[in-house]
């Protein structure tokens, strides 16, 4: 037998606060994505090396990954609120320097400072929702619009930053940040309730430089593995990173106050929830790579409509994340997540089985519809878990987690779909991808470049059914795994009398 529970449900306070978080998180989901279309503009601009577009490119979620963990355990001690205000205004500031940069080390710079601010931003959002909503089901509806604005800004990048490129300059991706974290950081002060830990401890420094130490050099490497699997220097960082985590956690068990409270993990709902996400989100970022390559390299579309394609998944991802907690209030969650994630297994087998952009697209809207549940409801359940005043290292670890489990999944997809391409082209000019490929049939006669470019794209087409091959039995594991460790849990606001 159940019974709702009994808690003081939040009022119209608590939702307008939600609304200052869900537009800091939409844009930091933005930020991470706008960019891309603005490369050729600002390229021509700065003229930085190939290193260093590199580094304009990928700084930024390197620096979020990398101080993640510090700044979730950082907002526990100082407070959420005080954190999140100050990452608003410092991402505000580098913004404007970011904008009006004329030189390349100086716009690494601001990029470095931006992922920083943004690291600040998450998980101290995340937690203040969980603090708002003490009731269950609002938490997790809730937690289910934050994750909405987070999906629906990634795919809203693109399309913003064309928009922005066609009528400004390549600055102005950057500065329309301000104004944003302006209303963050006067909404913030109006409607937030400031929460911190009561005597918490100072942050461990050797515990943060051991966090940076263990997952940068992780990311780094899964992100390099994804351009050529054989790099022995990203074998080496992954190594290290690696050796790095065994030490952190060995210090964190030695800790009175560790910079990760390890217990969380004896949580059962915490642990899977945890595992189940980071997993799906290995799914996501590989098959969001085929795709997306896809979308520009065989149907010859650019950027700007690819990004319009994608779009379209993105919104089913914003949509289940909204409807999973009302389900989620009628069946238990382990259920739904899992019924979901096998529904993501038939949209797989719908791109395998159709043909042509329509199917693709639908198959993967399918796909990631059914996935959606899984964010909103595991957030939901890592936050919820956790004691109150540890919700913000609970946040920084489901964010971290997806983090790495989205360079996780194009490393590894990436390198079973390269090791299919590699398998069936026969000529030498085929190079290890499609993009190299078409680089080299551009310098070749008609005939011959013809040849080749119908030889790759057969071969890549290939090598996305192999990954939404994998990707489907993945989700099927993902879904009796979610049905079998989570099958204790009652439907949200529900418990056992």
């Amino acid at each position: 037998m159940t019974t709702t529970m009994t808690t003081t449900r939040a009022g119209g306070r608590a939702w307008l606060g939600l609304s200052v978080l869900a537009l800091a998180t939409l844009l930091l989901a933005v930020d991470n994505t706008v960019l891309v279309l603005a490369l050729p503009h600002l390229a021509a601009d700065l003229n930085p090396s190939a290193t260093e577009l590199l580094w304009i490119t990928d700084v930024y979620g390197f620096m979020i990954a990398g101080f993640m963990i510090t700044m979730g355990s950082l907002g526990d001690r100082i407070g959420r609120r005080r954190l999140l205000l100050i990452g608003a205004a410092a991402f505000a500031a580098a913004s404007v320097v970011a904008a009006y940069s004329t030189t390349t080390t100086m716009l690494i710079a601001a990029r470095v400072l931006l992922g920083v601010a943004g690291a600040a931003m998450g998980p101290s959002a995340l937690a203040l929702v969980a603090g708002l909503f003490a009731d269950a089901r609002q938490r997790a509806m809730a937690i289910g619009v934050f994750t909405a604005c987070f999906m629906g800004g990634a795919a809203a990048g693109p399309v913003i930053g064309g928009f922005l490129l066609e009528n400004f300059w390549w600055g102005s991706v950057f500065l329309m940040g301000v104004p944003v974290m302006a209303l963050v950081v006067v909404g913030g002060l109006a409607l937030l309730p400031e929460t911190a830990a009561e005597g918490a401890g100072r942050l461990d420094p050797a515990s943060v430089a051991m966090s940076m130490a263990a997952i940068l050099p992780v990311v780094y490497g899964l992100k390099e593995l994804a351009d050529d699997p054989r790099q022995v220097a990203a074998y080496a960082a992954l190594v290290v990173g690696l050796a790095f985590c065994v030490a952190f956690v060995r210090r964190q068990r030695r800790l009175a106050e560790p910079l990760v409270d390890l217990r969380l993990f004896a949580n059962r709902s915490f642990s899977a929830a945890l595992l189940i996400m980071a997993l799906a989100m290995v799914v996501q970022g590989g098959v969001y790579l085929f795709v997306s390559q896809h979308l520009q390299l065989v149907e010859g579309l650019s950027p700007l409509v690819a990004g319009l394609w994608m779009a379209v998944p993105a919104l089913a991802l914003v949509g289940g994340s909204l409807a999973a907690p009302v389900i989620a209030g009628a069946f238990r969650p382990g259920l739904v997540a899992g019924v979901g994630l096998i529904v993501s297994a038939a949209g797989f087998a719908l791109v395998m089985a159709g043909d042509g952009l329509g199917m693709l697209v639908t198959g993967v809207t399918i796909a990631f519809l059914g996935m959606a549940p899984v964010g909103a409801l595991g957030l939901d359940l890592i936050v919820g878990s956790a004691p109150p005043e540890r919700s913000g290292s609970a946040s920084a670890l489901a964010e971290c987690g997806g983090e790495l489990g989205v360079a996780l999944g194009i490393a590894l997809l990436g390198s079973v779909g390269n090791a299919v391409y590699g398998g069936l082209v026969t000529s030498p000019r085929a190079g290890d991808s499609l993009s190299e490929a078409l680089a080299a049939a551009a310098g070749l006669p008609p005939g011959p470049a013809a040849a080749l470019v119908a030889e790759a794209q057969a071969a890549f087409g290939h090598s996305l059914l192999v990954v939404t091959a994998v990707s489907a039995v993945l989700v099927l594991g993902l879904a009796v795994t979610s049905m079998t460790l989570l099958r204790h849990l009652r439907p949200i606001g529900q418990e056992k009398r």
